[in-house]
């Protein structure tokens, strides 16, 4: 997709790099304000959930405990400067509690076996598993438009 398009359709410009990303790079912030980066590989249903799976003892997912605010970008690292995009997005993020659970595991699981590498069992992601699921929320969103110009998404 060229920057001309961003310009016109953000939706699809955003749905493209959310389909064709792996990864994405979560920023997180502690209760005193300390902040922390972090790759994950996620998986998304359209825009408005992200899911990943983490230890609940890492350093992101003890900040989400303290400060569920979280942002999160999403953007091809092979293009050249000047040349790609980014979705940046603005959410709330959480442990996946047993009301959501089965959902954020379709979600996961959708995109691990689109990949190539299977379904997580539930038992995986539970206690005493070494393996949590979280998800975020979208609060907002923006792409970049063709003048490098954040564009609303939602």
């Amino acid at each position: 997709m060229t920057p001309e398009t961003a310009a016109l359709d953000p939706r699809r410009l955003a749905r493209t790099l959310v389909a064709e990303n792996s990864y994405l790079t979560l920023a997180t912030a502690a209760g005193d304000g300390s902040p922390w980066a972090t790759p994950v590989w996620f998986a998304a249903r359209e825009l408005d959930v992200f899911v990943w799976a983490s230890k609940p003892g890492a350093r992101h997912s003890c900040n989400i405990a303290e400060n569920s605010r979280v942002s999160l970008v999403i953007f091809d690292s092979s293009r050249a400067p000047g040349e790609g995009s980014a979705l940046y997005v603005s959410a709330r993020a959480e442990l996946v509690d047993d009301a959501t659970f089965e959902d954020a595991l379709a979600v996961y699981n959708a995109k691990s076996v689109e990949r190539g590498l299977g379904e997580w069992h539930p038992a995986k992601l539970r206690e005493p598993a070494r393996h949590r699921l979280y998800r975020a929320v979208t609060v907002e969103s923006f792409v970049l438009d063709d003048h490098d110009e954040r564009i609303r998404v939602s």
